[in-house]
């Protein structure tokens, strides 16, 4: 397989379906050897390893709850076990809740924060000596719109997001002399396969509407953000963030479509 990322080496969290499943996918299509972390989607990610290994690709799966430091650390060591190495990392593991400010519940805090945002820093924090063994790497943090504007009911989520992109910034001026590139991607709205469940009217032609480019987002588009970041192409790109969200931050709210 031959690509932008051809031989590159990297594990994708929360891959078992949705967004990280699509940067899997493509990850593959692109020439990587690539580890799928899920914490439940167990179905999801070992589809995706056949599919990947009958087109000629290297890859597999492994569980873990990415709410344990100890899990990060167990995820990353066995990734870069099968794989030889690593040379990439895609964060983008995370929990989304929806809970009113006066609902929210230590449990219901601890929960997003040790996922979206502990689960991120120490994964992260095993993969560096790996990346240096390789003589550099680059990391991809998955933030969200909801770090650049608020919705109600996200408050926990919201303030994960935030952390993100101020995290992202932060250690990417410490790798970057040891040639390591870390940056982030912000999605907006991205037609998942939980928002069919999760809500009971839930219309993505009606969403695109609300979205400049008359559009909801697929993973696809996340994923092809995800490529350029990871490869040589993205070189002189260091503690950036990509939003990739058809325009919905940058309509003014008073704005109309």
């Amino acid at each position: 397989m031959v690509g932008r990322l051809a031989g590159k080496r990297a594990l994708i969290t929360g891959a078992g379906t949705g967004i990280g499943l699509g940067i899997a996918l493509e990850f593959a299509r692109e020439g990587a050897h690539v580890v799928l972390h899920y914490a439940s989607s167990k179905a999801g990610a070992e589809n995706a390893v056949r599919e990947i290994r009958d087109a000629g690709g290297i890859a597999t799966s492994i569980q873990a709850d990415l709410g344990r430091v100890e899990e990060c650390f167990r995820v990353v060591d066995e990734a870069a076990a099968f794989l030889g190495g690593l040379d990439i990392l895609i964060n983008n593991a995370g929990i989304t809740e929806v809970v009113d400010f006066l609902e929210v519940t230590p449990e219901h805090f601890d929960r997003l924060y040790h996922v979206n945002i502990r689960g991120q820093f120490f994964c992260a924090q095993r993969a560096v000596p790996y990346m240096l063994a390789a003589g550099g790497g680059a990391i991809v943090n998955l933030c969200s719109v909801h770090g650049f504007a608020g919705m109600p009911g996200h408050s926990v989520y919201a303030g994960t997001k935030g952390a993100i992109l101020a995290w992202t910034r932060e250690v990417a001026i410490e790798l970057a002399p040891k040639k390591i590139r870390v940056n982030g991607v912000a999605p907006g709205w991205v037609e998942v396969p939980s928002h069919y469940t999760r809500y009971a009217h839930y219309d993505p032609k009606a969403g695109g509407k609300t979205i400049p480019i008359q559009r909801v987002g697929q993973p696809a588009d996340i994923a092809k953000a995800c490529v350029f970041l990871a490869s040589d192409e993205a070189s002189y790109v260091v503690g950036q963030t990509l939003i990739v969200d058809g325009g919905t931050i940058a309509l003014m709210s008073l704005g109309k479509i």
